[in-house]
């Protein structure tokens, strides 16, 4: 681990933080072998275009097919498991005394990791809700109805992701906001940084003073206009930084 370079600087100042917020992309997961989104479409589901089924008007049309593309994408999921760079993150939110891990990520691979401090802009694949009533669901029964019906109300259950035509949810947007506005150290880590509005909490971090962080392996629009921009993957950077910050000192 010790031989990426990382600036002496920043290892001082992550040393020194208190409040950490960290971004994370696609590219945390392709680590572990998720396919990203655009990628996913393989098998029977390769003739259908993945922008046609993760729509209101896809699961309007057509529920039943919707359900079954993200039941199928779960059991893709359930096969990878957190890697290195996910590892790493639940390492710096135990040194962190306020630390936000947001994530554009839906494969809940954080969480099984082990990240507690989490916010999900895109929701959560393993997760569902009422499309009647906008509830979250926990469980659900296994039966011959597909998609199943609310528990309480007898809507259809949709995935509770945000698809495309939709908007983040309010209280996540805002908690993430929050976190980059009052970070010391703000993180943008396996992501493209163009799918907004989570492209603009790097610049929010950046507006409000915070030492801003990319770690991705090619450049991206953002790495113009960060404080350090180290190039590699997750996987192997955020050990690197947790070792020469803590396990060295």
């Amino acid at each position: 681990m010790s031989e990426i370079p990382i600036p002496a600087e920043l290892i001082a100042r992550l040393r020194g933080a208190r409040r950490v917020a960290v971004l994370t992309g696609a590219g945390v997961s392709a680590e572990s072998g998720v396919p990203t989104f655009r990628e996913a479409q393989t098998g029977l589901w390769a003739r259908y275009n993945p922008e046609d089924l993760a729509t209101p008007d896809a699961f309007r049309r057509d529920p039943k097919l919707v359900w079954e593309w993200y039941a199928w994408r779960r059991e893709r999921v359930r096969q990878a498991e957190p890697n290195p760079g996910h590892r790493a993150l639940v390492a710096l939110e135990q040194h962190i005394a306020e630390f936000s891990l947001i994530t554009q990520n839906v494969d809940g691979l954080h969480r099984r990791a082990g990240s507690h401090q989490l916010i999900e802009l895109h929701g959560n694949l393993f997760r569902a809700k009422c499309s009647s009533e906008d509830r979250p669901v926990e469980n659900w029964p296994d039966g011959d109805e597909i998609p199943p019906r609310c528990p309480r109300c007898g809507g259809l259950l949709r995935p509770d992701v945000v698809w495309f035509g939709e908007m983040l949810p309010a209280n996540a947007l805002h908690a993430a906001q929050h976190a980059a506005a009052s970070a010391e150290i703000f993180f943008s880590i396996g992501t493209s940084a163009l799918v907004y509005p989570a492209a603009e909490l790097p610049m929010i971090a950046l507006a409000a003073g915070a030492t801003v962080v990319e770690i991705n392996p090619q450049p991206t629009p953002l790495s113009a206009r960060v404080t350090y921009s180290l190039n590699g993957p997750a996987g192997a950077v955020l050990p690197a930084l947790i070792a020469q910050a803590w396990e060295a000192a």
